[in-house]
């Protein structure tokens, strides 16, 4: 019960963020100009930079709403991997409750931005066969959804809203059901291990829930890994973000990119920061 209970909680508080992203999404395209999509697209120059400073934010929402704005060919892939790499989830919360350094805590997140800015660029740049296109593709996405946007914005954002909240439930639910049988002792012993532990705590990072900052916060709190491990998996994890990205973009192929590209800088990442703290 209360496994179900967290899973109903966390499924809840990102009904806003979904309903508010889709209410934009259908207003750009039934009310926005030509002109409105081309400055968006040019605006997306500055993308990675802002999605790394969103990103940072408590909990998973702006990775929800980047996955999102991607699959509706809103924002380029740069902007999306920043938001992903910078998302904090739960890591923040529990490094406040638990009294950590604000100064460590800054640190931490500013490393995390910093990364997620330039992995952003780096991606707009090597990955452009990728990069969204100057046109808002909105309506592939309703197609996709099966949705017939052409009553009410309102009715369509809630009809989408609801649609990924039930999806994002259900598979939340089994992952939690999983997670709770995990055995952290074990999972410690080998995080602890040189260059392993990075690429363990990348993997674990793919956990798409807050199921994976929560493990890793904890372990490093508990000084059962260091600095590196914990960033591998925090760059990595961005809560639902990647979870609800293969349910709205339907290419696979792209999306398996994406969470390759994600894993190395994560790995390349967490390795870094043994030469920064």
């Amino acid at each position: 019960m209360d496994i179900l209970l967290d899973t109903v909680i966390d499924s809840l508080k990102l009904f806003p963020f979904l309903f508010v992203t889709y209410l934009l999404l259908e207003y750009m395209e039934h009310k926005t100009s030509e002109k409105a999509a081309i400055f968006i697209s040019k605006a997306d120059k500055s993308g990675p930079l802002i999605g790394a400073m969103c990103g940072v934010l408590p909990q998973c929402g702006f990775s929800v709403v980047a996955s999102n704005f991607y699959a509706a060919r809103v924002i380029s892939l740069g902007t999306l991997i920043a938001v992903y790499l910078s998302t904090s989830d739960e890591m923040l919360p529990i490094m406040i409750s638990s009294s950590v350094s604000p100064w460590l805590i800054g640190a931490i997140l500013t490393y995390k931005a910093i990364c997620g800015v330039i992995f952003g660029y780096i991606a707009n740049s090597v990955l452009h066969k990728y990069r969204s296109k100057p046109n808002i593709d909105i309506k592939q996405l309703c197609e996709n959804e099966n949705c017939h946007c052409e009553t009410s914005i309102v009715k369509s954002a809630l009809y989408h809203s609801l649609r990924i909240t039930l999806f994002i439930f259900a598979i939340t639910l089994l992952l939690n059901l999983a997670v709770s049988n995990m055995n952290l002792s074990s999972l410690a012993a080998y995080l602890q291990l040189p260059l392993v532990g990075e690429l363990l705590s990348g993997l674990v990072g793919f956990i798409p829930n807050c199921s994976s900052s929560v493990i890793l916060t904890q372990l490093y709190l508990e000084n059962y890994i260091n600095i590196g491990t914990l960033m591998s998996g925090s760059l990595v994890s961005s809560g639902v973000g990647i979870l609800v990205l293969f349910r709205v973009n339907r290419h696979l192929k792209e999306n398996i990119l994406i969470i390759i590209f994600i894993y190395v800088c994560g790995i390349i990442g967490g390795l870094l920061s043994h030469l920064i703290f």
